[in-house]
């Protein structure tokens, strides 16, 4: 009769952690490609699990391709009014994908696999030895902007970029090019920047005003699940290989400004934060 009493246990295994084998085990956030996103929508996110060989194979903002099995998880603190570790834990249900193959569209330094038939680079080299490439290339960047030579002329060199130089010492020079445009308001500044994001492969845009030095950078945030520290890149790593362009550049705080320094110039983002 006592034994009507007792609950069950969840398992009728102990788990000896000494006479376990442990697997490494990595959780990325999988993002939509922003080109694919439709028009005024955020990307959705998809939790990946890893383990084994797959573990560290890729970093943020590289392009995959996954293949795993759809699966649910109990996701931690639960959704009732319990809380954390109440009464409501282990209700709300999460899917993941487990991923079991990964593949890196990697292709130079823009993580962009451009491929162009044989046709498109014909034509391509036959425009390269015209004698008025260069301004042709200027005046097609934002048409339906008049004059403002001068700065379409500075917009194209920042898209094409520069040649990346390495010394003997192992000092790098960056090749990518930084445009600053001052002027007054109605001249289209934003006009420009609409159309550098809408052309160039990978590109993020953002405002001045609403942007912060974590949200440009890097955020540390606390895993819910391991308790432990780790990175989310912001815009700029996001944009990696590609463009920046950040509005109303005049209207970000003296210290977010002074936070996208190192990353113009050494192209490189450090954080000290959270041990």
């Amino acid at each position: 009769g006592g034994m009507g009493d007792r609950k069950c246990p969840p398992a009728p295994y102990t788990v000896i952690p000494e006479e376990c084998t442990f697997v490494d085990q990595q959780r990325l956030k999988l993002q939509e490609a922003p080109e694919t996103v439709p028009t005024g929508e955020m990307p959705r996110h998809m939790l990946c699990v890893v383990d084994r060989a797959l573990v560290g194979r890729v970093v943020p903002g590289t392009r995959v391709n996954l293949v795993g099995t759809f699966g649910v998880a109990t996701s931690e603190g639960g959704g009732g009014r319990g809380g954390r570790g109440g009464s409501g834990a282990g209700t709300v249900q999460k899917p993941y994908i487990r991923v079991l193959g990964l593949e890196q569209e990697q292709h130079g330094t823009g993580r962009v696999n451009m491929r162009f038939s044989p046709t498109e680079e014909d034509e391509f080299v036959r425009f390269s030895k015209r004698p008025d490439a260069y301004d042709i290339i200027c005046r097609s960047i934002g048409p339906a902007l008049f004059g403002l030579s001068d700065v379409k002329a500075a917009v194209a060199v920042l898209l094409f970029g520069g040649t990346r130089k390495n010394l003997p010492d192992g000092l790098h020079l960056r090749g990518d090019v930084n445009v600053l445009m001052v002027g007054d308001a109605g001249c289209g500044k934003s006009q420009l920047l609409k159309f550098v994001e809408k052309v160039a492969p990978i590109c993020v845009y953002t405002s001045g005003k609403g942007s912060s030095a974590a949200g440009l950078t890097a955020s540390v945030i606390r895993d819910r699940q391991s308790r432990e520290f780790y990175l989310e890149g912001g815009a700029m790593v996001l944009a990696d290989g590609g463009v920046v362009c950040i509005d109303e550049f005049d209207k970000m705080r003296d210290q977010d400004r002074v936070a996208i320094h190192e990353a113009m110039e050494q192209q490189t983002i450090s954080i000290a934060k959270a041990g």
